[in-house]
């Protein structure tokens, strides 16, 4: 026995000193090594042979708000500290405090080596003000010891410190070396250097959830009105996370339990943003075949009527990112982004009669706090549901690559018609969306994420209020010109999650008709009425009749149920935050269900409504529980009884109230809708008939001749603002002779000019013809009348100008120019000139077709550009003695060097070539290159040479293209390369072989000498590059921001993307940019496939310009060609003796080439993103 234990000893402690490095003295200074990297291959091999304990040990000042005990809770809660790949266990210390450990120490030592974990550093851990010392006991039983992966992050909620670099090293174990915080910095592995979060994040192999309680104890903290009871339904293991509730016809509960949250499974995240917005290595596939998660649905039943579910089951389980249910159709309909699904049960016995049908794909995962979600069915029989402000979505039904996509930033409204495939965007922006509401008269709401409101009412083709910063990108109209707000709310601390207009039957009469709404934040219910303002509504808080204390208590769905019970899904997590979810601070299998009721409510037992006949089902269209009522819809629209039909004409003729429209609805659903019936509900006393009637009419888009004229009718004397502002989006669905009558009729409500919503509809409504039907919309304008309407002058003639000015085409500005005519007096054209003003803010009058300057002229717009192009000798001597002696007004100098070269001013040229010789402004080299190519003249191209060598890279670019514009400008370029005066090897080969174009045997024989192979990288060589960038782009991670740094330097002089860049090459926002590997295609052979309207067109003039480029616009008597170095030529139709197209993009070849391996991650996790990218 003794020889045993003497044989432990010893083996312990040929472990603990292995490599027979004696440990260090606790007072001796310590090593410093890299990390990342292995302790034995640094220190000139010191450590080669050690395993066994070692510390690291770093300092770290923080933010003063992560160690601030009087800061926002947020920001002290939300700090971890990441560690993976370390060698073998590791236990982690803060300022000697001891943190957490993965593995195991001899001697039951087990190796973390392979487990990811972020330790959640707890508030008052962190010293303010002072170098935070982070110790870090190691255990390396053998091989490579130390941080083998990447370095260990210090993060906080939307800031971060990589701590790579040197670190303090100790070999052998003393629980001394883990310090305490330090006043003053240390000279040695410090760090104080924060920027925003991008490390890719996935999940902690140890999950940090807040402080929890027992469900008994939980319901001992709920504070309520005096006149309601709360019970408690479900409650973990049954349940957690639970996100959605619905009821089927038979009053059964159905749940679906976010436990894979927050991270899909089987996807790797390569980048994301300090918002968490990430973006994924694949998309992933649909159930069967999926990648299985945790997540699942789930079925609950009170059998006997006592109020309490007493039978469970799971009906699909092992999903991945589902967010809702609903039963329908046949089967039950599932949202599990980035499908919308139809699980087929024929028979109802909750067993899915075959695999799931996927019927929309392309929903945004981005963050799966913001994925799609709230699967509704409306009572027209489409499919609601909304997505949130941080994912994006390209929404097809077909998994062809090449089908037509809708595409959304941020948040909206979708909708879909299981019957038709139809699938629409049906309202875009609104709030950080999760929970949707379809109230007793068909109106959509949801709440919202911010404070200042209770939450969005949505109207259809509506545009919305997105968020600050553009962080969740632009609507996808640039010719929206306003936004329609949230419901008007006074000044309330953010948010309403979720809410329910209230119209059960078994709550107190006060809540009948208003809302109820779930504050996680404030761990709350909020009773709020809700009353018309105009076309929309407002609102005002009553109570808060649902309170509690406990800190898990998060409420954050809410329903009404088929016993008009308020039924509360609470996620009950202490902290809420979703970048806390991301850092671990979760549990998924935490959960509870309430149901809020009034006291002296009692349980009933719910019949099966399926079982009931057709008229047992319209008979329901009268129950007093909203619920009883949607349901048999469903089963109505399930059904398609055509028998009903005929009572349900009956009850719309005879009845007044809401019993029409909701047989109204059903009719629709039976398939009774026809052009009778809608002519007669289009006079219906019932407004919401009325509404409803204008809506079906333009889910076809197309109507008849005589309801078209009925639609016109009804606009012209339209009491109810709703109903008008229905007319305006179904008119906007209309062809240009049904919309512009009804255009023109609501434009003639003068109460509306101060509505919160309809202003913008009617422009919207106008706008949606400005360029299909052109001609119709200025015809209407030639009515003297419409112009003295007050919505005309303060809501759409400001922005039809604005509109056709933004556009900018030749044929838009010649629009302007008509407009300008059409104005009756000169108020009208004032308004006109202010539209014409904002949108050229910033642009220059260069360029304007003739027509429109004249009319800019006449109506008072006297700028000395416009009197230039006028010819006024005043005007362009003006201009000459700009560019004599140029002010600070570098923009309006451009200006006026760009009309004289336009203008072909003779006076100019040496006035331009003396600027281009002594300005160092680029902006005016650029402007003076590309004026100056006008001009055929030798002496330009001797003084471009003289100057080429002070140009910047971008404005040499605009430089060499004006130079090999012309043959003798071309000779006198090849001659300075010839001499050495410019490198050969600097000038692009798309220049080279533009050279060649000229018929000239001396620029033939210099392109020859100095350029033996000008026909770019074989196929093979760009095969090879794709593959080894696309298998680069597959490791490491990225940082967007730096990306977006590299993509303004390369890409953005070219293309536009989310509203930054120039239009030389095709706009990237809505181009499928998650395809990486497409996307890398293109960059590497650009000219593979060229996207139509981009084609390369070779111009040359009767005076031998020489242009290629690609037709940015034209008209009868110009064409404009815009060039790679993204400047615009235009040129006289009469002067052009060639026009080409060419087959050949002009992007150029081997722009990777320059960009290190980390650079092209960077680059590519930048154009991955989803949505704009804001430090």
């Amino acid at each position: 026995m003794k020889v045993c234990q003497f044989a432990v000893l010893f083996f312990i402690f040929c472990l603990h000193s292995a490599g027979n490095l004696p440990a260090a003295d606790p007072g001796s200074p310590p090593d410093l090594i890299q990390v990342p990297g292995s302790w034995e291959q640094q220190r000139d091999g010191k450590y080669a042979d050690y395993d066994g304990f070692a510390w690291y040990r770093c300092y770290v000042k923080v933010p003063d708000n992560w160690a601030d005990m009087s800061a926002r809770p947020l920001w002290r809660d939300s700090v971890t500290l990441s560690i993976e790949k370390l060698a073998d266990a590791h236990e982690l210390y803060i300022n000697g405090t001891r943190i957490g450990q993965i593995g195991g120490f001899p001697p039951q030592f087990e190796s973390g080596f392979d487990k990811y974990q972020r330790y959640k550093v707890p508030p008052g851990t962190l010293k303010l003000g002072k170098y935070n010392t982070i110790a870090v006991r190691v255990y390396n039983a053998e091989g490579p010891g130390g941080f083998r992966g990447v370095p260990p992050i210090l993060a906080g909620y939307f800031l971060e410190c990589v701590l790579k670099g040197e670190w303090e090293f100790l070999v052998g174990d003393n629980p001394k070396w883990a310090l305490a915080a330090v006043a003053d910095k240390p000279k040695q592995a410090a760090y104080d250097q924060f920027a925003p979060a991008t490390s890719t994040l996935k999940r902690s192999s140890q999950l940090s959830p807040g402080r929890r309680l027992p469900p008994e104890k939980s319901m001992e903290l709920f504070e309520l009105d005096a006149d309601m009871r709360v019970e408690q339904l479900l409650t973990e293991p049954l349940i957690g996370q639970p996100l959605f509730l619905s009821f089927d016809e038979r009053g059964r509960m159905w749940v679906v339990q976010y436990r894979q949250y927050p991270y899909p499974a089987g996807l790797k995240v390569l980048s994301r943003n300090k918002y968490y917005r990430m973006e994924f290595d694949q998309m992933p596939p649909p159930p069967p075949n999926h990648f299985p998660g945790n997540d699942r649905i789930t079925i609950h039943e009170d059998t006997n009527g006592d109020g309490k579910y007493d039978d469970h089951k799971v009906f699909a389980g092992d999903l991945n990112v589902a967010t809702s249910v609903v039963k329908g159709r046949g089967g039950v309909w599932v949202l599990n982004p980035p499908y919308l699904m139809f699980y087929p049960d024929k028979n109802n016995d909750d067993i899915p009669d075959a695999d799931p049908e996927v019927h929309l794909r392309g929903f945004g995962i981005s963050d799966t706090h913001s994925a799609p979600n709230s699967l509704q069915w409306g009572p027209d029989g489409w499919l609601y549901m909304v997505q949130g402000s941080n994912v994006v979505s390209h929404l097809k039904n077909s998994d062809k690559a090449d089908a037509p996509a809708i595409y959304c930033e941020g948040p909206a409204v979708w909708r879909y018609h299981p019957e038709s495939k139809r699938y629409e965007l049906f309202a875009e922006g609104g709030g950080n969306a999760f929970g949707l509401e379809v109230d007793a008269d068909g109106r959509i709401y949801s709440g919202h994420n911010g404070g200042g409101t209770r939450g969005f009412y949505y109207v259809q083709g509506g545009y919305y209020e997105k968020g600050t910063e553009r962080k969740y990108g632009d609507v996808s109209n640039p010719y929206a010109f306003g936004l329609l707000p949230f419901m008007k709310h006074a000044a309330t601390p953010r948010f309403s999650h979720a809410l329910v207009k209230y119209e059960g039957d078994t709550l107190p009469e006060k809540y009948r008709g208003n809302l109820l709404s779930v504050d996680p934040l404030h761990q709350y219910l909020v009773f709020s009425e809700i009353k018309p303002l105009g076309s929309t509504f407002e609102t005002e808080d009553i109570s808060f009749p649902l309170k509690s204390t406990d800190l898990g208590f998060r409420p954050i769905e809410i329903k009404v149920g088929p016993d008009g019970g308020v039924y509360v899904a609470d996620f009950y997590e202490e902290f809420i935050a979703h970048g806390q979810h991301y850092q671990g601070q979760v549990d998924p299998n935490s959960g509870r269900i309430y149901r809020f009721q009034a006291k002296d409510a009692k349980p009933r037992k719910i019949d099966d409504l399926s079982q009931k006949t057709t008229p047992e089902l319209l008979e329901l269209l009268k129950h007093p529980n909203e619920w009883q009522r949607r349901t048999a819809l469903r089963l109505l629209g399930d059904r398609k009884d055509a028998s009903a039909i005929p009572t349900l004409k009956q009850w719309i003729k005879e009845n007044d109230g809401h019993l029409a429209l909701e047989a109204f609805w059903a009719l629709n659903l039976c398939q009774g809708f026809d052009e009778t019936v809608a002519e007669q509900t289009l006079k219906h006393p019932h407004p919401m008939v009325r509404f409803w009637t204008v809506r079906l009419l333009g889910d076809d888009k197309v109507v008849s001749t005589h309801l078209g004229q009925a639609l016109i009718a009804l606009a012209q004397d339209e009491p109810n603002a709703e109903v008008r502002g229905q007319l305006a989006a179904t008119a906007r669905r209309l062809p240009a002779e049904v919309c512009l009558p009804i255009v023109a009729a609501l434009s003639n409500y003068a109460e509306d000019v101060d509505d919160r919503h309809q202003p913008l509809m009617v422009w919207w409504a106008l706008e949606s013809k400005v360029d299909s039907d052109r001609e119709q919309v200025l015809a209407l304008f030639k009515d003297q009348e419409l112009w003295n309407r007050p919505l005309i002058k303060t809501a759409i003639l400001e922005r039809l100008m604005r509109r056709y000015a933004t556009a900018g085409s030749r044929t838009d500005l010649i629009s302007c120019a008509k407009l300008f005519e059409l104005a009756p007096d000169e108020n009208s054209r004032k308004t006109l000139m202010a539209g014409f003003e904002n949108s050229f803010k910033g642009r220059s009058l260069a360029g304007l077709p003739e027509v429109l300057v004249k009319a800019l002229a006449d109506a008072g717009g006297g700028s000395t550009t416009l009197q230039m192009r006028l010819g006024n000798p005043r005007a362009i001597q003006s201009a000459l003695d700009a560019l004599k002696t140029p002010g600070k007004n570098q923009a309006q100098l451009v200006e006026f060097i760009q009309v004289l070269g336009e203008l072909q001013e003779p006076q100019a040229l040496p006035a331009l070539q003396n600027l281009l010789s002594t300005t160092k402004v680029p902006e005016v080299q650029t402007g003076l290159l590309v004026a100056l190519q006008k001009y055929n003249e030798p002496q330009v191209a001797e003084t471009i040479l003289k100057r080429y060598s002070d140009f910047s890279e971008p404005v040499r670019e605009v430089a060499l293209s004006t130079l090999v514009s012309r043959k003798e400008w071309t000779r006198q370029l090849l001659t300075a390369i010839d001499v050495g005066q410019i490198e050969a090897a600097s000038i692009p080969a798309d220049l080279v072989r533009k050279m060649t174009i000229h018929p000239d045997q001396q620029i033939a024989d210099l392109v020859s000498k100095h350029w033996k192979e000008i026909k770019g990288a074989s196929n093979q060589q760009m095969q090879d590059q794709i593959a080894r960038v696309s298998k680069l782009l597959g490791t490491g991670s990225s940082d967007v921001y730096h990306g977006k740094e590299l993509y303004q330097q390369h890409c953005a002089k070219c293309h536009i993307l989310f509203g930054e860049g120039k239009r030389v090459g095709p706009e990237l926002t809505q181009y499928k940019r998650d395809d990486s590997l497409r996307m890398l295609m293109h960059v590497v052979n650009p000219s593979a496939e060229i996207r139509e309207g981009y084609e390369t067109y070779l111009v040359i003039t009767v005076d031998g310009l020489v242009v290629s480029g690609f037709l940015f616009d034209q008209d009868q008597q110009i064409v404009v060609i815009r060039g790679a170095d993204g400047q615009n030529v235009t040129i006289k139709r009469e002067n052009i003796d060639e026009m080409i197209k060419q087959p050949k993009s002009l992007m150029p070849e081997g722009l990777l080439d320059q960009l290190s391996e980390q650079d092209l991650r960077d680059l590519f996790g930048f154009l991955r993103s989803s949505q704009p990218v804001f430090k």
